[in-house]
Order: C-alpha cells, then structure tokens, then sequence
C-alpha cells in the first residue's frame, strides 16, 4: 500500500481560471485526500476537509467513480439511529503501472495497481553483457505483453510504463553510459517502439519513461510501507552499485539528473580498475560479483540471486571465508557512505537489492566506518537498515511511478476513460 509521504499537495489556482482549471483542482484536491487518509472518509468528510460544497464533492466524487479511481467501501456498522455513511477508497480495478527493469543479469516486470498492491511480478535471469541493446529489450518486450495480458485478466488497464535501467539516463530517456551492460548512447524509446503496452497511453502520463535504477528504486522505498523518514540514501547492491538520494521527501537528481553514482566514487585510488575507466571504485570491492569472488563463490554454477543466498546461509553458519569477504565489503562501503553522509547531513542508510539479506553481516563495518568518519556520529546516530522492497524495488518503484503520476493528474485519465 502507498503512504503518501513526499507527495505534492495540489494548490489552488491563481487568479481567474477557466472552469476546466477549477475541476482539474477540484478532483487532484479530492483524490489526494482520498489517497493519505488513514480511513475511507465520506463525501461529507472530503467536503469538511477541502471546504469545498457538498454539491461539488458529490459530483467530482462521482467522475472519479465512474472514471475507476475511486470505488466506494463498505460502511462500517454503527451503534446509532441513521445510515452509516458509505466510505471513498482507491480502486483497485483501474488503472495501473507497468515497471520494467534491465539489469545486468535479470530481467524484471511489474504491475502494480493504483493502491500500490503488486498485481503481477516476473524475473528473468539471464546474463545480459554479451547481448545487444535491442535484444535485451526485446526479451523485456516479450515479458511485458505477457504482464499486460495478465493485467487485463485481472480487470487492469496499463496507464503507462517506466523502465529501470542501471546507468546514466538523459532528459529524453536514452541511456548515455551503463557501463556494467555495456550499453553507450542506447536509444531505448526507438529500439521499444511498437511494443504495446509501451505506446499505448492516456493523456498526462509518458507511454515509457526512463529512468536509473537506483532513483526508482529509491522512489519504491519512499512509497512502500508506513511512512519512513523524509531524506535517505538508498543503495542498490547489484553487479553494480547505485544510489537514490531522496531529500525532504523529494528524489535529489542533481543538475542533470545524474545524482547517485556512489558505485564509481573510489574508496582507493591505487585500487583495481573498474570498467567505468577509474580505478578503485566502490564496485570493484562491494559489487555483487566482488563479495562471491571474495567469499570463494565465484565459480559456482547458481543464479546471483541463490548465490547470494548461498552466502548469507554460509556467514550465519560462520564460514570464515564468508564473513571475511562481506566485513571487507561493509568496511569499503561504509567508507563511500561515510562520506555522503558527511556531505547532506543524511540520518538513515537503506540497503537493498543483493544487499538486503546480507544486512546482518554488512551493517556493522559500516556502522563503524560511520562513527569512525563521520564528524556529527557521536551525538546524531545514523541508521542502517534493509529496504522494505529488497530486490524488487526498482521494478516496483517504476510501476509505482506511473500510478502516482495518475493520482497527481486524474484529469488526464479521466479525459480518455472518464
């Protein structure tokens, strides 16, 4: 389910407006407030919430019914004369969001409807370095159709897509470096036109946006759950690392929305190359690959995700090869932490992707790295913990996208389904 940290709140038109203005306030005004209440409210409710008239919320109420964004719940019994009143909830049989994510060896497709329940998750595991852009993206292509036509068995209409890709993405959504994939100045939109549900869309909401992986999957863990902090650093632990930066509730993307390269700050400068051209970067000690060659791993015939489960079963059985290798990746990675929290004054430090059920073993090199280089440690602790979505996140976070794009603007779905 969403919580509704970090979301805008719609503000009221300025000045003389059109009425077509005024009503797209009016249902973004009830919708969102329909979204963050801890208990379907009623029409009279909305009204008293918004001061908005009774007459006015009745009728926005019913174009966001009739729309599928809205669906009514059943009353609660009361102990009084009268009707209970009939309560307003998100539905869960309207519109939803396709999340797709490339990454270097998996796969992943998501479907999440509009009150951010996962309706439909697929992961393919393939190693993607020696295959093409197109390739690649047609495989993603073949398991989208097959996430949209299990969406519309369950009643679902796809809104839109996101994709999650692991490198630098641009404003007009074509990946510039993802060095892991091998992929340089790929455009994605071009290579996926065609695809259904990819160009399919409804006014207001993008047929595909692109985005790094790392931002989604911090957007996913912003959402997901009970309400968490508002600023976080959230670092996917994959073949490469990333990091979502979100600030105040809001995702930091940096002047050219490239924020975030955590994996590719060196931690040694004398250290081995690493395939962006630096040397001693974060990866080439924490990437997934790194820790299971340290751990004795690296030759195994198993998925990354079961080796990664493989090792978390040999550290709790206390294999000393185990444990070295993940104390050797938790003290590099709480040297490059340390140091972003050192920069934007950050309280919690969210682990996910393959990091997240390594947690118990990664948390205290870098817990000690924090308090040894950190200046503020000693009387302002920082937090680290395992993400909410795990592996899941930036397929989810990317779906979840589109959904809150919706609930941003409900004027733009209900033009074409309204």
């Amino acid at each position: 389910m969403w919580h509704c940290q970090g979301v805008s709140r719609p503000e009221p038109p300025a000045g003389a407006v059109r009425q077509g203005s005024l009503r797209e306030w009016n249902l973004t005004l009830v919708l969102d407030r329909i979204a963050a209440a801890d208990r379907p409210p009623s029409r009279a409710e909305l009204a008293a919430e918004t001061s908005l008239t009774r007459a006015t919320v009745s009728a926005v109420v019913e174009d966001l019914v009739t729309g599928r964004l809205v669906t009514e719940a059943e009353p609660t019994p009361r102990t009084g004369a009268g009707r209970p009143a009939r309560g307003l909830v998100l539905a869960p049989d309207g519109p939803a969001g396709l999340g797709l994510e490339v990454n270097v060896d998996y796969l992943a497709v998501c479907v999440v409807d509009l009150t951010g329940r996962i309706r439909h998750h697929t992961v393919h595991r393939a190693d993607l370095r020696p295959v093409s852009p197109a390739e690649a993206l047609g495989r993603l292509a073949g398991l989208a159709a097959r996430a949209r036509a299990d969406a519309a068995g369950q009643g679902l209409t796809l809104a839109g897509a996101a994709l999650a890709v692991p490198g630098l993405v641009d404003d007009a959504g074509r990946v510039r470096l993802a060095p892991n994939l091998g992929w340089r100045d790929v455009a994605v939109a071009a290579l996926l036109a065609g695809h259904p549900p990819l160009t399919a869309h409804v006014e207001g909401v993008p047929p595909l946006v692109v985005d790094n992986e790392a931002n989604l999957a911090a957007l996913g863990e912003l959402h997901s759950g009970p309400p968490g902090p508002a600023s976080f650093l959230h670092i996917s632990g994959e073949v490469g690392i990333g990091a979502g930066i979100v600030l105040d509730g809001a995702l930091f993307r940096g002047a050219r929305g490239w924020s975030g390269e955590i994996g590719h700050m060196s931690v040694r400068p004398d250290g081995p190359a690493c395939r962006c051209g630096g040397r001693g970067c974060l990866e080439t000690y924490t990437g997934q690959e790194a820790i299971l060659a340290a751990a004795g791993l690296a030759g195994a015939d198993l998925p990354a995700d079961t080796a990664t489960t493989r090792l978390a079963e040999l550290a709790a059985a206390g294999e000393p090869a185990a444990l070295r290798a993940l104390q050797e990746a938790g003290t590099a990675l709480g040297v490059a932490v340390a140091g972003v929290v050192n920069l934007l004054d950050l309280d919690t430090v969210v682990l996910g992707g393959g990091y997240a059920p390594l947690v118990p073993w990664l948390r205290p090199p870098v817990l000690a790295e924090i308090s040894r280089r950190v200046l503020t440690a000693a009387w302002s602790p920082v937090t680290v913990r395992p993400a909410v979505l795990g592996a899941e996140a930036a397929a989810v976070g990317a779906a979840g996208s589109v959904v809150r794009r919706i609930l941003a603007r409900p004027a733009g779905w209900l033009a074409r389904h309204g």
